[in-house]
């Protein structure tokens, strides 16, 4: 075996595992913690706020055009498009 198949057999074998070790050390190990009943509420509570918050958000981003595109067909066939005209204001 000559010194280049050497040094190229030992970087193709680096680039293979460098990516096993990364992972293996981004993986948590166990944690020996005890998490009481106000803190584990308090993370339950802010992952459910985020969820809603995100969900909302999502909705808000979609409705609103949806309700725009509903008020201009409606205003286009002579229903009207606000609740003072429906009244009879």
């Amino acid at each position: 075996m000559t010194r280049k198949t050497k040094f190229c057999t030992a970087a193709a074998s680096a680039g293979r595992v460098a990516p096993l070790a990364a992972a293996a050390l981004a993986l948590p190990g166990m944690a020996q913690a005890y998490v009481g009943p106000g803190a584990g509420l308090t993370a339950i509570g802010t992952m459910l706020a985020l969820a809603a918050a995100l969900v909302l958000a999502v909705v808000g981003f979609v409705w609103y055009p949806v309700k725009r595109l509903l008020r201009r067909r409606n205003a286009a066939s002579g229903k009207g498009s606000s609740v003072a005209e429906q009244a009879g204001e």
